[in-house]
């Protein structure tokens, strides 16, 4: 069950994603959090963010949007008040950074440079504001010239956390990787929107949300298998994934790991039963190793 990714081992393969576990600290008041291979922090800023305004989540078929815009203390208050209660769940840590302009992104990562996360995940899923507000992560060559500078500053593993809403995706990936990347997660979730009939308005403020859960797992698949053939850094799939089957061929498609994110608030105890469901599959299936099967498709 273990994994190791960027000469960080994980205890198995399965990492609870930004945003759908906040620091951790709710969950484990259900279930033991040590017991996951890694946490992914709530999306940090230079700043603290209060979030968007308006109504935040709203259910679709088989699925979730949600318009939170990275509501959080900020990165200094989870250095402060954060970072120890989560090192405290023996697992592995990874600190996930956001922002408006490279300038945040950098200074992000040099404030976690001396703390003890273990990873950096990228999210260059945030609006550009210099640039008028599109994502970082849709054009390829703005995204090399994030990863580029942030990983020139980053003294931690750097993993970007790609967007399903690149221009391409293969080549986002390869460009993330020529900059620098040590690893990437993918995907992040898909640009979407809602209409209340009878207020006839957007049931977001923003208008604009982000699509997740098992509604968008067959394209989540679909890119992972396509980024894992087309980079030599590791993968890590996230998307839609609700049970160990869906982890499974995560991991047949080429992934090292994956991330459970949306399923979290449907079953709090998901994650426990994908680690056990994979267990028992590797038994059944006489597979000594995740290797055995990685990347097969």
């Amino acid at each position: 069950m273990r994994v190791k990714i960027n000469n960080i081992e994980f205890k198995n393969p399965v990492i609870a994603a930004s945003g759908c576990f906040n620091f951790g600290e709710e969950y484990n008041e259900i279930f033991d959090v040590s017991k996951l291979g890694g946490i992914c922090s709530k999306g940090l800023t230079l700043n603290k963010k209060d979030g968007n305004t308006g109504l935040r989540v709203v259910e679709t078929p088989s699925g979730m949007m949600n318009s939170i815009g990275l509501q959080n203390p900020g990165v200094d208050d989870f250095i402060k008040n954060e970072l120890k209660k989560m090192k405290s769940y023996s697992t592995i840590i990874i600190a996930n950074v956001g922002g408006g302009s490279i300038e945040e992104y950098i200074q992000c990562i040099l404030r976690l440079n001396s703390t003890d996360v273990d990873m950096i995940e990228l999210n260059i899923s945030c609006p550009n504001v210099k640039e008028g507000g599109l994502s970082f992560g849709v054009k390829s060559h703005v995204a090399y010239d994030i990863v580029k500078k942030c990983k020139a500053v980053c003294k931690k593993p750097l993993m970007v956390k790609l967007s399903p809403n690149a221009e391409d995706i293969i080549d986002m990936a390869k460009q993330c990787e020529y900059a620098g990347a040590d690893s990437l997660s993918l995907v992040n979730t898909f640009k979407a929107m809602d209409i209340d009939i009878k207020k006839r308005e957007p049931c977001f403020d923003n208008i604009i949300a982000g699509l997740s859960g098992p509604c968008i797992r067959p394209i989540a698949l679909r890119m992972v298998w396509e980024v894992s053939k087309n980079v030599t850094i590791p993968v890590i799939g996230l998307g839609g994934i609700k049970d160990y089957e869906d982890a499974i061929k995560f991991i047949m498609a080429g992934a090292h790991a994956i991330q459970v994110g949306t399923y979290n608030f449907i079953n709090p105890l998901v994650q426990l039963e994908i680690i056990e469901g994979i267990k028992k599959f590797m038994e059944r299936e006489n597979i000594k190793s995740l290797d055995d099967i990685r990347g097969i498709i």
